[in-house]
């Protein structure tokens, strides 16, 4: 069975496009066949990948103008890009009937092409948001090692709550993790103590270091294990991969 898993925080600048890339060639690298789907009005992830303004997008799936159609980054890891018009998609679909499920039919009919299937959310709480979790089996949340790591998050798990609720019984947060840690910072050891003592088992062990290269990445439109294998953010991208793929045995 394929895992379709949001990765989400509202709170900007928390590695959450680097994280949803990097583990989506961690998980491909260990043979697992990938979709990444960036549902980010921003597009970074698109543009981390090199793909600018891609012909076919989320965009015009969520509008009905044709079915999802997956781009190969390199085997076994497709991507479906996004589009800056997507900023206007909120509005547009406000109107539609069963609106909240319109991403959910759209993955079906390619569901069972992929081992996991990973949607960059937007860091809103908005009906695209509401779509991402309502076609999900998990939510991961990436947390920073810093001190307002924590803000935000009730306003986060509320909306999870009133999904699972109302829309998708099958919705959990499937795991909490770490990213731009810094050993030397004994605030970064703190907040890594208040997290894990709040989330408990759900935190994944793996913590993603602060690292250059996983900024560096994007700039040249790679993941990080084609930018370069031998850093720490590769390392440790594929020791959270390795984390999931045991977590879902």
């Amino acid at each position: 069975m394929s895992k379709v898993i949001s990765i989400s925080n509202h709170k900007g600048g928390v590695g959450k496009t680097t994280s949803a890339i990097n583990i989506g060639a961690g998980l491909n690298k260990l043979g697992k066949r990938v979709l990444l789907i960036d549902l980010d009005p921003q597009a970074n992830l698109s543009q981390s990948l090199g793909l600018i303004e891609p012909e076919r997008n989320i965009y015009g799936a969520l509008r009905g103008e044709y079915k999802l159609e997956p781009l190969a980054i390199v085997k076994g890891l497709d991507v479906i890009g996004s589009t800056l018009d997507l900023s206007g998609a909120e509005v547009e679909m406000s109107g539609e009937a069963g609106r909240e499920y319109i991403l959910r039919e759209l993955l079906d009919p390619i569901r069972n092409n992929y081992d996991y299937i990973l949607i960059d959310s937007p860091p809103s709480l908005g009906l695209l948001t509401i779509n991402s979790f309502t076609a999900s089996d998990e939510i991961f949340i990436p947390l920073q090692a810093q001190y307002l790591a924590l803000q935000g998050l009730a306003k986060l798990t509320e909306v999870i709550e009133k999904i699972k609720k109302r829309l998708n019984k099958e919705l959990s947060i499937g795991g909490v993790f770490i990213t731009q840690y810094d050993s030397r910072k004994v605030l970064n050891r703190d907040v890594v103590a208040t997290i894990q003592a709040h989330f408990k088992d759900v935190v994944f062990k793996t913590i993603i270091r602060d690292n250059i290269a996983l900024a560096e990445a994007p700039a040249q439109g790679l993941d990080i294990f084609r930018y370069n294998a031998k850093t720490n953010g590769a390392e440790d991208y594929l020791s959270l991969s390795k984390e999931i793929i045991k977590r879902h045995k």
